[in-house]
């Protein structure tokens, strides 16, 4: 594009997609500390799983005999951790 906003705002979103995703890495931890972005996109983020309500509870169906489970476990525990006192 020609037009520098629109270039600028490209730019930001892709600068914050790549910080969220080695962030992510980082929290998974084992091998995803030092793993490549498309690495992380396609073994954590990509995830074939289905989302179901019901009583105002949502529930989230991961595929059983999934090798990343862990490593995605513990991210999700970290992020929906309850905040620490102070």
């Amino acid at each position: 594009s020609s037009v520098f906003a629109a270039n600028s705002a490209w730019l930001v979103a892709a600068v914050m997609a790549y910080n969220l995703s080695r962030a992510a890495g980082i929290l998974a931890a084992g091998p995803f500390g030092k793993a490549r972005t498309g690495t992380i996109r396609r073994k954590l983020i990509h995830i074939p799983a289905r989302i179901a309500t019901s009583a105002r509870c949502i529930r989230l169906h991961l595929p059983t005999a999934w090798p990343w489970q862990c490593a995605w476990e513990g991210l999700f525990s970290t992020v929906h951790a309850p905040p620490q006192t102070a």
